[in-house]
């Protein structure tokens, strides 16, 4: 990794109120750019300051290092915000947790990556997981990672090497200079456009030792968020893009509802009793699934703040409550859909950004339908019939 990256020095507006007038600058500037972002399929560095500025991007640094580490239910809802406005953002600014991972680091090596400021913007192209030269002090990393969502506006990133004895067969994540990559621009996608997830390759790069961990390894750190189970939040922050996702698209049905007159000279769709009964089936979808997805972050959060043990049963019922928030999001969202009809086929109908964009988070292998059987598995006093779960 260069010697020569500065990281970023403070950043983040101070906390309270001039912190929170910079998160609804945020929410203000994407309604205005979230189209631009989309076009382009990335968002921009100054769009990620701005985000720094909200204290997106010190929310997992440990407090020891400068950061302010923010609980999981008040990131996430800020994230869900974010993802109402445009779900593609949200997914960017959700790896906003992910320095949770880099507490598997030597002291030292985290002190180095800090030195410069607590608001650090990480992404990661981690699969698939690359064979790596192992030689005095580190690695020789060669390879093409792909889906690094949020690279064009990183600090730092991430790339996955297979593991080896002395990580007992766990992989690793390596980090390396944005400045030692080439990012292969192959997000040629319809959803989730504008996270500008290419793929990274490097060729011959040296990585140090003390710049890699296993992730979701041993904390080095002990601090409250540290404690917190580190891929069931990976899991969270992506699901939680996808409630943000049917909030945007069931606010839309209220809007157009009452104003929308069909094309064939129909009154107003809010008129029609199916349009009622189907608009309030789906709130009450998008609500329980939304309610069951924060009292189990809640719940293991309040275990997490008095250092309890957390069981795999715990995490197993965080797991379930954030795959079935992503599910039940999606089908909220093709109600939205289906409700908006014949106008919503075209590109610039409203309805397609989150159609295309709040699909996505259940394909994400994190989320996959295989992921309720694992939870019932482990509920159940079972092993989990798939790898690193919960």
């Amino acid at each position: 990794m260069s010697t020569t990256t500065t990281l970023p020095r403070d950043v983040a507006a101070p906390g309270g109120v001039e912190r929170e007038a910079a998160f609804e600058e945020v929410l203000r500037v994407l309604e205005e750019r979230r189209d631009e972002f989309s076009e382009h399929r990335y968002v921009p560095k100054d769009f990620v300051t701005l985000l720094k500025r909200a204290g997106i991007y010190r929310a997992s640094t440990p407090e020891q290092f400068g950061g302010e580490p923010m609980s999981p239910p008040e990131f996430l809802e800020r994230i869900e915000r974010i993802s109402t406005v445009d779900p593609s953002t949200g997914w960017v600014a959700s790896f906003g947790s992910s320095l949770v991972y880099f507490s598997a680091l030597p002291i030292e090596s985290q002190r180095a990556i800090y030195a410069g400021g607590p608001d650090i913007c990480y992404a990661g192209g981690l699969f698939p997981m690359q064979e790596a030269e192992r030689v005095d002090g580190g690695y020789i990393c060669t390879g093409v990672w792909q889906f690094a969502s949020g690279c064009r506006g990183a600090d730092i990133l991430g790339v996955g090497l297979v593991g080896g004895e002395e990580t007992q067969g766990k992989p690793l994540t390596a980090l390396v200079d944005p400045n030692d990559v080439e990012i292969v621009e192959n997000w040629n996608v319809a959803g989730m456009r504008g996270t500008g997830s290419h793929a990274i390759k490097v060729n011959g790069l040296f990585v140090p030792e003390s710049r890699t961990f296993v992730r979701g390894g041993d904390s080095n750190i002990d601090e409250p968020l540290n404690r917190y189970p580190a891929l069931a939040y990976a899991a969270q922050v992506l699901s939680v893009v996808a409630l943000g996702a049917a909030r945007g698209a069931l606010d839309y049905c209220h809007e157009a509802g009452g104003t929308k007159t069909s094309i064939v000279g129909g009154g107003a769709k809010a008129l029609r009793a199916s349009y009622q009964e189907s608009l309030a089936r789906a709130e009450a979808k998008l609500g329980a699934a939304r309610a069951f997805f924060y009292e189990a972050t809640r719940a293991v959060w309040a275990q997490s703040l008095v250092d309890q043990d957390i069981s795999k049963q715990d995490t197993a019922r965080l797991r379930l409550a954030t795959t079935h928030a992503a599910h039940q999001a999606r089908e909220v969202i093709l109600t939205a859909f289906d409700l908006a009809g014949t106008g919503a086929i075209y590109e610039s109908h409203p309805l397609q950004r989150y159609l295309q964009d709040g699909l996505v988070p259940a394909q994400h292998a994190m989320l996959q339908t295989n992921t309720y059987e694992a939870a019932g598995a482990i509920m159940l006093g079972l092993d989990a019939p798939m790898p690193s779960f919960p």
